[in-house]
Order: structure tokens, then C-alpha cells, then sequence
């Protein structure tokens, strides 16, 4: 039987992250009530011409810098004509032959790779109102219409759900962190098109293109290329002759469904826009833009692995978090151990400012007062200084206090701002390593505890960490555990 492969492009459309719209002064805001956040510009009256948001012009610069795209020196708006109720103008301001970006790539891993999927382009135009349908009627929202948008067209390079999803996940990871698009899907910020075909696999042929319209979360794309490439693969086998359409997913049914035979770009009549100049940028502009870039994600993990010599984990978990990265290096630059402070940085101090946040927000919650959401305590509160963390790692690296003493210490750290040092002298916390003394704390729990020292002789060689934890339970947490341990096995082979 033949075997079937998956071509699949995405067209990501992403709301940049702008105080007003595109072409006016309206909020681009969410939650207002509906259309009142517009004015004659967003309603396309008669006579009104767009002036372009230049913040957005320097976002989309921004994007296709962060995707590796050539930033042409000249692009040009063209209007996109289509009759539609979410659309007063009636056509939509875009970019067709001249984009903004064009030619990049996004690496992303999957399947414990580094995959590269190419970017046609990354153009900007204007968001769309939001029709809502009643049982009897519908309506449209129009304070959405005209919010500038970024629509990022993908090369056909993916080839299953699974590997589309971990682009869009990749390519909102680097947005947010770029700080191009908040990309909340819950508010509408992020929408998908896809493309997919099916071909034999080694066939260089590309079958008919089916796309499937207005997919509003990342989950719904990797169910939607599920369904729709085995119904393609299915058809072929039947012997039936695929044409080019357009689709819908519905979720609840989990299939999907033709809407209408796909357009080409002849039947939105393009044409340059007539009320907008081209866009010319020049040297000292994208110099402004150049720096504001960040560093990719990916690249920002691979740095930290090479640098530091962190597990893929760990440094997968600073990648996510770049504040908290961002703390992690300032306390690793020339520390003798930075898997420890990532150890502890990660486990304990996330941790512990996770469960700060939850009891403000209980407390918050408490007051009976909705307006405005609860406070959070963020690594700029910190009563500890960042050195606080290599010195109590060097307490414990040191053998002056126990790994288990730590955790109490880091706690008390955290709450009042002490450094370490001193709160182990203060509460006399410094790890028991004298010799005689562990000695016969060692005789103690040899004499108390006959059955697990019966098994250790037997051969149960798990029974030697039983007794360690009496001998530790017996020095209250500051005995040397490796010390103990040697001493143990010593006596318990020499009895």
C-alpha cells in the first residue's frame, strides 16, 4: 500500500502590541463594550483617510528581524477586496507583492531535534471586526476592526500536527519574549490558517491545498491537521480527485467541513492602496529597531547549556522564563558550581515566590474586593540580596551544612532577608562532622535497630540508608550524611 506524507503551511495571524489602532487614535483594548472603542476611520466612512501607527511599522520590522527575515527598502499597503459584514470598507488593508519582511526561517525543536521551517513573509495589515450570532440574528463588534495585525506566512516544511504545533508554540514564545504581541489566545490575539496537502511520500508533487479557516487556538490546529490528513489520505485511496477548498473545523464534532472552493489572490482584485505612501525605511530607523532585539529563545538555552553546562532541562526552564534566567546568570558569573544555583534557583525560589503569590492572592481574595487583581511579590521584592544564594550553596558545598539544613535556611532567608551565614549561626544549624561524635550516635542506632542491622549483613544494601536516617534523626539534621555513611559501613563490616 502506498504510504502518504503531510505538506502543511501555516498563515498566523498575530495582534502587535500597540497602545492604538493602525490607521487611528481608538484604544486597541479588550473587554470594552461593543463598538465603542471606534470612530469614523474603524467604521470606513466616506471620506476618512488611515494615517499608519508607526509603533507598528517598527513591531513588524521587529518580527521579521526576530524570524531572520530581509527587511526590504521599499514595501507598500495594497487593498484586499472582499464583501463581508466584519469588513465596513468593504476591502482590507494589507500587503501583497511588496511586504514589510520577507525570506526568514524560525528553528524550533521537536523530537529532540532543531527543525527549521522557512517564513515566506511577515506582513502587516488590519484586523477585522467580530461578527456574533444569536439564535435569530447576528451581530458584529467592530472595536477589533482595524487593531494591526501580523500575518505570517510559512513555507510547506511541516509534515504532521504534532511538529505544526510545536512551531506555533515556538513562534508565540518568540513574539511574547520579543515583546512584538502579548499573543493571549483567550482575547483573540493569535489566529491560524492552514494549508495542508497529502502526496507519496518521496513525491515531489504537491497535492491540492486544503485550508482551514479561523482556527483560534493552537490545540484546535493539531486536532484539526489530524482529522483533515487522514480524511485526505482516505480519499486518495478511494481514487478521489482532491480540488483546491476551503474548510472549517468544527470541535465538538471533531471533523471538518467544506465551506466553499478556495479563492486565489486574482479573485480579491489587489490594487495598491491609494491613500498610503510606500514605506522606505531607512539606516538610522532600523538601527532604532535593531535594538530593541532580544535574544531568540532557543539560542538564549543553547548559550546556557554551552555556558554553564546545565542539563537541557533546566536551561529549557530559564529559557521560559527570561526574568528568571536573567537572575540565574547574575548570581552564576564565575560560580565555581551554576548547576547548584540552577538547582536552586529553579526549585526553591520558584517555589517559594509561587507560594508568596498564593497567599496574597488568598488574602486579596479574602477582602471581598474584585476590583483589580491581587498583588504578586516578583524577584525585584526579594528581601535577600542574589549573593545570598552562592553563599548558602557554598555552605553546603563546603560540608557546614547539610542539603536537608539548607532548605530550612533558604526558607528563613526568604522570609526575613537574613543572609545564611548568619542564620546558621544564629540557630546553630553548622553540620556535625566530628568524628567521635557521629561515632556514637552511629553505636546508638546500631544497638537500637538490630532487624535493619540483621538485613544489611544479609545483603539488603537499602537498609544502610534506614540507619542513616536514624543517625540523622538522632543529630536533629547536622550530622555529615557522607561522613555517617562511611562510619556505618565500617562499624556494621567490623561487627
Amino acid at each position: 500500500m502506498t504510504e502518504y506524507e503531510a505538506v502543511i503551511g501555516l498563515e498566523t495571524h498575530v495582534q502587535l502590541k500597540t497602545k492604538s489602532k493602525m490607521w487611528c487614535g481608538c484604544a486597541n483594548a479588550f473587554g470594552a463594550p461593543p463598538n465603542t472603542l471606534v470612530c469614523p476611520v474603524c467604521l470606513g466612512m466616506p471620506g476618512v483617510l488611515p494615517v499608519p501607527n508607526e509603533e507598528a511599522l517598527r513591531l513588524t520590522a521587529l518580527a521579521g528581524l526576530l524570524l531572520h527575515c530581509e527587511i526590504p527598502r521599499r514595501a507598500k499597503f495594497d487593498r484586499k477586496n472582499y464583501f463581508y459584514p466584519d469588513m465596513p470598507k468593504n476591502y482590507q488593508i494589507s500587503q501583497y507583492d511588496q511586504p514589510s519582511t520577507r525570506n526568514g526561517y524560525l528553528d524550533f525543536e521537536f523530537e529532540g531535534e532543531v527543525r527549521r521551517v522557512r517564513i515566506t513573509r511577515a506582513h502587516l495589515e488590519e484586523d477585522v471586526g467580530k461578527s456574533i450570532h444569536f439564535e435569530r440574528y447576528s451581530g458584529v463588534d467592530f472595536n477589533r476592526a482595524g487593531v494591526p495585525l501580523l500575518e505570517i506566512v510559512s513555507e510547506p516544511d511541516i509534515t504532521s500536527a504534532d511538529m505544526a504545533w510545536a512551531f506555533l508554540n515556538a513562534l508565540k514564545e518568540l513574539l511574547v519574549q520579543g515583546g512584538v504581541s502579548d499573543c493571549d489566545m483567550e482575547k483573540g490575539m493569535v489566529r491560524c490558517d492552514v494549508n495542508v496537502s497529502v502526496r507519496p511520500k518521496g513525491s515531489a508533487e504537491l497535492g491540492a491545498k486544503i485550508e482551514i479557516k479561523n482556527l483560534n487556538s493552537f490545540s484546535a490546529v493539531r486536532r484539526a491537521l489530524a482529522y483533515e490528513i487522514e480524511r485526505q489520505i482516505d480519499a486518495v485511496r478511494r481514487g478521489e480527485t482532491l480540488i483546491q477548498s476551503t474548510r472549517r473545523w468544527d470541535d465538538d464534532a471533531g471533523i471538518t467541513e467544506e465551506m466553499r472552493t478556495k479563492e486565489d489572490a486574482h479573485d480579491y482584485r489587489y490594487f495598491p492602496c491609494p491613500d498610503l505612501m510606500p514605506l522606505e525605511p531607512e539606516d538610522a530607523w532600523l538601527e532604532e529597531v535593531r535594538a530593541r532585539l532580544v535574544e531568540r529563545p532557543l539560542e538564549r538555552k543553547q548559550r546556557l547549556m554551552r555556558k554553564y553546562q546545565l542539563p537541557a532541562g533546566d536551561a529549557e526552564v530559564l529559557k521560559n522564563d527570561p526574568e528568571l534566567g536573567a537572575y540565574f546568570e547574575r548570581i552564576a558569573r564565575g560560580a565555581p558550581n551554576p548547576k547548584a544555583l540552577a538547582n536552586w534557583v529553579i526549585n526553591n525560589l520558584r517555589h517559594q515566590l509561587a507560594e508568596a503569590n498564593e497567599r496574597l492572592a488568598a488574602e486579596h481574595a479574602s477582602t471581598g474586593f474584585d476590583e483589580g487583581p491581587p498583588p504578586r511579590l516578583t524577584l525585584a521584592d526579594l528581601k535577600f540580596p542574589p549573593e545570598a544564594i552562592p553563599e548558602l550553596v557554598a555552605l553546603v558545598d563546603s560540608g557546614r551544612i547539610s542539603s536537608k539544613i539548607a532548605q530550612d535556611v533558604f526558607a528563613e532567608m526568604f522570609a526575613t532577608g537574613e543572609r545564611p551565614a548568619a542564620i546558621v549561626e544564629r540557630k546553630g544549624l553548622a553540620q556535625v562532622s566530628d568524628t567521635a561524635a557521629l561515632e556514637a550516635l552511629c553505636d546508638q542506632a546500631i544497638a537500637a535497630n538490630p532487624g535493619p542491622v540483621a538485613d544489611y549483613k544479609a545483603g539488603k544494601k537499602a537498609a544502610l540508608n534506614f540507619l542513616k536516617g536514624q543517625v540523622m534523626r538522632l543529630s536533629k539534621g547536622k550530622a555529615n550524611p557522607q561522613l555517617v555513611g562511611e562510619i556505618l559501613e565500617r562499624k556494621l563490616a567490623d561487627s
